[in-house]
């Protein structure tokens, strides 16, 4: 059986400003912005080529704003995309190397950042991402 992971949603206070930063400040796609009625407002959102997407909205989980932690985006090419995200205003860690015994480091120059290499961030309510560097996967 495939199972596909669709939407996560993301407990944000403002939706017009985390709807700026997704947009805007990481460049994912805005999918739907709805006003279902009562006052709500749903966002969903999905990052580029990706199958999975984010929804902001008020109500629409129990967690709450800024308690997100470890969703994780994937990209071929890590420096690119922390140069991408440096350009469009966000603040992004400097790039880390896990999985070394002696701890997280910064790579070496020419050092291969596939699947060891992170970066993160936060959006304006605390929310953590992560973001590794994978360019080749094993078929399943």
């Amino acid at each position: 059986m495939k199972w596909t992971l669709e939407v996560i949603a993301v407990p944000v206070s403002d939706v017009a400003r985390a709807k700026e930063f997704y947009s805007e400040g990481l460049g994912f796609v805005v999918d739907h912005d709805v006003e279902p009625g009562g006052g709500a407002r749903l966002v969903q959102l999905t990052p580029p080529g990706s199958g999975c997407s984010i929804v902001l909205g008020e109500g629409i989980t129990d967690m709450p704003p800024g308690s997100l932690r470890g969703v994780q985006l994937v990209v071929a090419d890590l420096r690119a995309a922390r140069a991408e995200l440096v350009e469009r205003g966000v603040e992004v860690s400097e790039i880390q190397l896990l999985g070394d015994p002696a701890g997280p480091r910064p790579p070496k120059e020419g050092e291969s950042l596939d699947n060891v290499g992170f970066v993160s961030f936060a959006d304006p309510d605390g929310n953590t991402w992560g973001v590794q560097q994978i360019s080749a996967r094993a078929d399943s």
